[in-house]
């Protein structure tokens, strides 16, 4: 094989389409654009979603909610994930190391649910009011 030998693959280069060209092409006269309108002339044409002047879709809906950016760098773990786990003294850095908490988590809290047995003691974590008291029932402890 020689530089001046390659060439592209059969079927893979084809010949541009050329309208205008006279009735016999196919393609003459109006060229495939139809007659008359907006989308027939040149330069002519519309941004995405527009509907003729018609109130479009995405501004007839209501807007409804948000999703807030700071969302992965919170995180909360349940009781039955601290029962599980089994540590003494559970901080941030123990949750990610066990998997239960994202690498971006910044803020951790407990939540109230399921059950916990055994006592614990939090450092670093926060914990809902149903939580807490479970906490301390259990003979844990927040700090």
């Amino acid at each position: 094989m020689e530089l001046n030998s390659i060439k592209p693959a059969a079927g893979a280069k084809h010949a541009k389409r050329r309208v205008g060209r006279g009735i016999g092409s196919g393609l003459g006269k109006t060229a495939g654009r139809g007659h008359k309108g907006q989308k027939s002339r040149a330069g002519g044409y519309h941004k995405v979603g527009f509907e003729g002047g018609q109130m479009p879709l995405q501004r007839r809906l209501p807007k409804r909610g948000f999703k807030s950016h700071l969302l992965k760098f919170n995180a909360e773990v349940t009781l039955t994930a601290l029962d599980q786990l089994g540590l003494a003294e559970v901080d941030v850095l123990a949750l990610k190391q066990a998997g239960l908490v994202g690498e971006l988590a910044k803020v951790v809290k407990v939540i109230k649910s399921g059950s916990l047995t055994k006592a614990v003691k939090l450092s670093g974590v926060g914990a809902t009011a149903g939580a807490k008291a479970a906490i301390e029932a259990a003979g844990g402890s927040l700090a």
